[in-house]
């Protein structure tokens, strides 16, 4: 059985006639409400006579489908004058305002649909009891995410003093964009915060000509601006330019860096046979009980591989003691605080969805897209591992950074 015979099988059930009934019930109470709204702004039934009728009825607007998440209904709106200092000026309903066709459940059903990757055909495939033939272009769904951009430009302005984060993750990923008839992958700075709770926050996602010193001093830059305070900790990849940002900006946020990105880092300098030795070392360093344990088994990396591969040691050194920073914090957080993956599960997530995309057709279409896919709840953020331990996070923090 085709999809298509499947949904009209289901639509002509036993249940159909009920539903029938339902939306005409449904139907019924709208119309209701929208009389009732417009005898209450004149201030009197039709045909009453009283000192305080506010305006009068002159006909009504033709009859009009309207998606809602109960299914189509057709509404008919009355329209009237309504009395002003200078003369009378036309009512306007609230309830079903001025070319409404579709019902705010309903354009979050086909955004979400939209940020989910599906095109305009399987958008009216999966919302069909919902438009219930309703007409649909490719104009509407582009039309509703639209609507992304204007909660992503006041998003982004929000201001930060009043929240608390704690924890930072900053990291980059790069999303593909057709520029000038070409497909090009431009860098993207996200910024995950943490607040006392545990809970992660997106706090930034903007694009970034480089991943310099500049570029990421223009993301903390923006930060601050916005009124946000010192965090305890940064959770970095180890890029150059954003360490360099940090210690200008918050001189006394402790940097930790990410241990999964220094492995990588140091196979690089590695012949491919002696990677498993190279890790079976370096898990003695990030796996440690303690930090003195990890201290030792730094100590002894450094020794061993500083013969064998000068390179590999040289490329531990560069990361010090910023690759133990996560032990100065409770055990319990150790998992959350070792690695940046937090931020590169999200990362996942959005090009898993850019996939479909292919490329955007500019690099504002992108953030606005992985904007959506957070805010629209197409991708939940959980709170971190050890988030009943946050508490102890600021009263330990500074004096350890002290």
């Amino acid at each position: 059985m085709s999809k298509g015979t499947l949904i009209e099988g289901i639509s002509q059930g036993s249940f159909a006639e009920l539903e029938a009934k339902i939306r005409e019930r449904i139907k019924q109470f709208v119309q209701d409400l929208v009389m009732e709204e417009v005898e209450y702004a004149l201030g009197a039934d039709r045909h009453e006579r009283v000192e305080e009728r506010r305006g009068y009825r002159h006909g009504h607007l033709p009859p009009r489908r309207i998606s809602t998440s109960h299914g189509v209904v057709e509404v008919t709106v009355p329209r009237a004058r309504m009395f002003t200092a200078t003369g009378t000026e036309e009512y306007q309903s609230q309830l079903i305002p001025r070319y409404l066709h579709r019902s705010s459940r309903v354009d979050a059903a086909l955004l979400t649909c939209y940020l989910t990757g599906a095109n305009t055909r399987k958008v009216k495939l999966a919302l069909a009891p919902l438009l219930d033939g309703t007409p649909m272009s490719r104009m509407v769904v582009s039309r509703v995410a639209k609507k992304i951009k204007a909660y992503f430009e006041s998003w982004r302005v929000t201001e930060l003093k009043e929240k608390s984060y704690e924890i930072l993750y900053l990291d980059g990923m790069r999303l593909p964009v057709r520029l000038v008839r070409r497909v090009v992958k431009v860098p993207v700075q996200v910024v995950l915060g943490v607040t006392p709770e545990g809970d992660r926050d997106l706090l930034e996602l903007r694009i970034a000509p480089s991943e310099s010193t500049d570029a990421w001093s223009g993301a903390v830059e923006k930060l601050v601006e916005r009124g946000l305070k010192a965090p305890a900790l940064a959770v970095i990849d180890g890029n150059k330019g954003l360490r360099a940002s940090l210690r200008k900006h918050w001189p006394e946020t402790l940097v930790g860096r990410c241990t999964r990105h220094k492995l990588e880092n140091l196979k690089a300098h590695c012949p491919r046979h002696a990677h498993s030795e190279l890790k079976r070392d370096y898990d003695a360093i990030v796996y440690a009980e303690d930090l003195k344990e990890a201290q030792s088994a730094y100590d002894a990396f450094l020794a061993k591989w500083g013969k064998h591969c000068p390179e590999v040691a040289e490329s531990l050194k560069e990361a010090g003691e910023e690759l133990l920073t996560f032990y100065r914090f409770p055990k319990a957080m150790w998992k959350s605080l070792r690695t940046t993956n937090r931020i590169d599960r999200l990362h996942e997530e959005f090009r898993r969805r850019v996939k479909t995309q292919c490329s955007f057709p500019s690099e504002e279409a992108g953030l606005h897209l992985l904007f959506g896919l957070l805010a629209g709840g197409v991708i939940r953020l959980r709170k971190i591992d050890g988030h009943r331990y946050m508490v102890q996070i600021v009263s330990r923090a500074w004096k350890l950074a002290a």
